[in-house]
């Protein structure tokens, strides 16, 4: 073999193995804050690696950042008569969030603590699994970029009231035109100003607004029945390794939410009869496992989570064993229904490429057959391939790995 057929070879073997890197399915997310992780998971990374904090803290140039964004806070205090004046200073600037990637790209090394952090966390977690075919260093700068926006969009939702994608169900709980808003707001500013008076990492102020909005939004539902695997679907997850997979078809039959419309229902007829179809499904031997799935979505705010409510009708009136089924208590849309499914198939070990079934009614059923277009739009890729229609109410589907992938523009359930 000539020098430069073998310099290619080895060449193309590098950089197979370097970009595109497959998510790690025994990858555990890191992170005591539950909301932070899902949103910003960069950030937090950044935050709990001890070697990549120090780096980024003892940064001259990131101190200067971090300095004059404190500076702007305490200014805006006593400068500030609106609450947009306020909330812009806790923004991250188009210009400050290219200074960062610059700084972050100066800074980065193949072997440093941002070239392990990328290795060890950002690739094999998923979460940014959209960018896992560039190059590290791109990968990190993209997750960063994605994480300010992220951060910057639930300021504007949940302290300036900017529309939501779905108004209806996820606006902000507050009259921004109220005399007494601007208050609200200063003291939400001071409050942070005062936490983050010693911060040495530049985004954390930031980042800790944009949560603080969430927290007096009520918006916490990104957090339902966590931590689910020692909680609420702790007693399925167990059962997973008594499974014989070679016995089922499928690994899971999805049942996607109904929620009722009127307040203080807690479960939709049309739930209840998802429910019924999907335990016919389940006491024929289909599948090992019924995932019910929904969050607490309709009406505006409401206090029912519509999978918790399927999972104990489904339970208590169907005699379908608890350990039988896992709840998705996040979901808030029908694509959202089927990108959860996959997600928590692939983080909690079961067979991903085995296919799944959604067992709904059948208008849900069609619509779901027909779904790609609106999966795109909002999600940016389609969570599922379809199989084969089996009848009316079941459609086949495979769970597909762009389903890790953070949504920075849902932070109710990212």
């Amino acid at each position: 073999m000539n020098f430069k057929k073998y310099l290619f070879l080895l060449l193309s073997f590098t950089i197979f193995y370097t970009y595109g890197q497959p998510a790690d399915q025994n990858y555990k997310l890191i992170g005591s804050n539950i909301i932070q992780t899902k949103n910003y998971y960069l950030l937090t990374l950044f935050q709990n690696n001890v070697a990549a904090k120090q780096l980024l803290a003892n940064d001259p140039e990131l101190a200067k950042l971090t300095q004059t964004r404190l500076d702007n806070i305490k200014s805006s205090l006593t400068t500030c008569k609106d609450p947009l004046c306020l909330t812009q200073t806790l923004k991250f600037s188009p210009d400050e969030i290219k200074a960062v990637s610059d700084r972050l790209t100066t800074l980065y090394k193949t072997d440093n603590a941002l070239g392990n952090l990328v290795k060890q966390h950002l690739i094999p977690s998923g979460t940014y699994q959209q960018f896992n075919s560039l190059s590290p260093v791109q990968i990190l700068i993209s997750a960063w970029e994605q994480d300010a926006k992220a951060v910057n969009y639930v300021i504007e939702v949940y302290a300036e009231g900017r529309k939501p994608n779905y108004p209806a169900i996820d606006s902000i709980s507050f009259n921004v035109k109220s005399r007494g808003y601007l208050n609200l707001v200063y003291d939400a500013s001071a409050t942070i100003w005062d936490e983050s008076k010693k911060e040495k990492l530049f985004f954390v102020p930031s980042m800790n607004y944009a949560l603080h909005c969430l927290e007096i939004n009520e918006r916490d539902d990104a957090a339902n029945d966590e931590p689910m695997i020692s909680r609420i679907n702790k007693n399925a997850y167990n059962r997973i390794k008594t499974i014989n997979w070679a016995k089922y078809k499928y690994t899971m039959i999805l049942i996607p939410g109904a929620g009722p419309d009127v307040a203080g229902v807690a479960l939709s007829a049309e739930g209840m009869l998802r429910c019924r179809v999907a335990a016919l499904r389940y006491f024929e031997g289909l599948a090992p496992f019924i995932m019910t799935s929904g969050g607490k979505v309709h009406p505006y705010k409401t206090k029912y989570c519509e999978s918790d409510e399927m999972k104990k009708y489904m339970v208590e009136k169907l005699h379908v064993p608890e350990n039988a089924i896992f709840v998705d208590p996040h979901a808030r849309h029908t694509t959202t229904n089927m990108r959860n499914c996959a997600r928590i198939i692939f983080r909690y070990g079961m067979p991903f490429s085995k296919p799944c079934i959604t067992s709904t009614d059948k208008s849900q059923s069609y619509f779901i057959e027909n779904m790609a277009g609106r999966c795109e739009k909002e999600l940016g890729y389609v969570p599922y391939k379809l199989g084969k229609r089996l009848s009316d109410t079941e459609q086949e589907f495979y769970p597909t790995i762009e389903s890790l992938r953070i949504d920075n523009d849902e932070p109710l359930d990212p």
